[in-house]
């Protein structure tokens, strides 16, 4: 007997604004089209992007670790050798689950501009006051993004106001400033002062756990799309979406080293994961939201240039003007000015042959790096839709219009004509090969 395949059940074309967009997440793709340059594009950026995060993390659970509550913290961006030399859980023969193939240390690329910069072999500390070293204060907006719009979902941040988190914190604060009565009695006097820097602590250990896992990400599809395996931007997505699921469960935790006593101020005992407790609330606050950049432009708040909700910021990456902000101290030039340093020489001609110079090459690609988090949302929105809701080749034709009525809503975040986030939204823009 003969087995008969039923056959796939095809839907009418799609009515969105961006049906197009809404045909190719239906076929397992992105939101960007599918074009060789776009995938040279956001893999050549994503290495140039990994090569600073795996200094953010490692910095950022520094200073959540150890820094902590230090009232005049100078050198929380001199990161400690230790921290240097820790090893990432997700590369090296050593690792939870190896999903880079490289070494688990720093990688090599950081450690070379470390020592010398852009300049030439100088003490660690000129390197800094000259700005010529990786741009912390980018990391800090992120983390920052997320302690403001908290409530992006999970139970993490719901925890922070709980008492045994209140509990947990007094412990730590008490031993942090143990021998110091001018801190102790500044605590009584202020402890939602002390709690809420404490809150802080917490995000900076969120989010350098979730980038932990994003750097060795990116450093193996790069490695990949050198090799050829990763072919077109719907094998990057796919790639992601399979990392996205196969790091799910991740702790997220928040433990402070004092005096050689660890302090678990959140226990990896709580069960926080890391896609519910750090990816979804970051792709949120940090991809959406954000807030304006500061000295960029005027905002009349009387006549609604601004919104009076804080739910209905949408300043995020995949909404800003790269043009405007490219101003020192604004978060996206910060991170810019970073990738430039390691940015793959493919990239580097691909620019040459497109900029107006290479004062322009800024723009270019923080251009290319919007692209990019298109297709990581879209990795988001395809993770989202497996673990909610119907596979893509689904024979039933009504799980397939649920998967639909899923890709559009996502899309329609892009359509609000409400304080100009339609006309701010880039999504249209990626559309083209001419955007840049």
């Amino acid at each position: 007997m003969t087995a008969t395949l039923e056959p796939r059940a095809t839907l009418p074309p799609s009515r969105h604004e961006f049906a197009a967009v809404v045909h190719r997440l239906e076929a397992g793709g992105a939101m960007l089209p599918d074009t060789p340059e776009n995938l040279m594009q956001i893999v050549g950026i994503w290495y140039a992007y990994a090569v600073p995060m795996d200094f953010y993390w490692r910095d950022l659970l520094y200073i959540g670790e150890q820094v902590f509550l230090h009232p005049l913290p100078f050198f929380k961006y001199f990161i400690s050798q230790e921290y240097l030399e820790r090893h990432n859980h997700y590369a090296g023969d050593d690792a939870d689950w190896r999903i880079w193939r490289g070494e688990a240390t720093a990688h090599p690329a950081l450690l070379k501009f470390m020592r010398q910069g852009e300049t030439r072999p100088l003490p660690r500390l000129l390197h800094h006051l000259w700005h010529d070293r990786i741009n912390m204060e980018f990391a800090e907006a992120c983390m920052r993004a997320m302690l403001w719009h908290r409530g992006m979902g999970g139970q993490f941040d719901p925890y922070l106001d709980s008492e045994e988190y209140k509990h947990n914190a007094d412990r730590a604060i008490r031993a942090y400033f143990q021998g110091n009565p001018l801190m102790l009695g500044l605590y009584r006097l202020f402890p939602d002062l002390f709690l809420e820097q404490c809150r802080q602590a917490s995000y900076y250990a969120n989010l350098g756990l979730f980038w932990e896992v994003m750097a060795p990400v990116f450093f193996e599809i790069h490695d990949r799309y050198l090799e050829g395996t990763i072919a077109t931007v719907k094998d990057a997505v796919n790639f992601l979406v399979n990392g996205i699921f196969a790091i799910a469960g991740r702790p997220i935790y928040h433990h402070v080293y004092i005096r050689g006593e660890c302090y678990e101020v959140i226990p990896k005992s709580r069960g926080f994961m890391w896609l519910y407790e750090a990816a979804l609330p970051y792709v949120e606050a940090v991809f959406y939201r954000t807030s304006p950049f500061r000295g960029t432009k005027s905002y009349n708040a009387q006549a609604q240039m601004v919104p009076d909700q804080q739910k209905d910021f949408h300043y995020g990456v995949l909404y800003a003007d790269k043009f405007p902000v490219g101003t020192a101290g604004i978060p996206p030039t910060l991170l810019a000015q970073d990738m430039l340093h390691f940015l793959p020489d493919y990239l580097v001609d691909y620019y040459r042959q497109h900029c107006r110079g290479e004062d322009d090459m800024l723009n270019q690609l923080a251009v290319s790096f919007q692209r990019s988090m298109y297709c990581v949302t879209s990795a988001v929105f395809q993770a989202l839709r497996a673990a909610l809701l119907y596979p893509l080749d689904d024979p039933n034709p009504r799980h397939l219009m649920a998967n639909r009525r899923f890709f559009e809503a996502q899309l329609d975040r892009f359509c609000r004509r409400e304080y100009g986030m339609r006309d701010a939204a880039r999504l249209r823009d990626i559309q083209s090969p001419d955007y840049r």
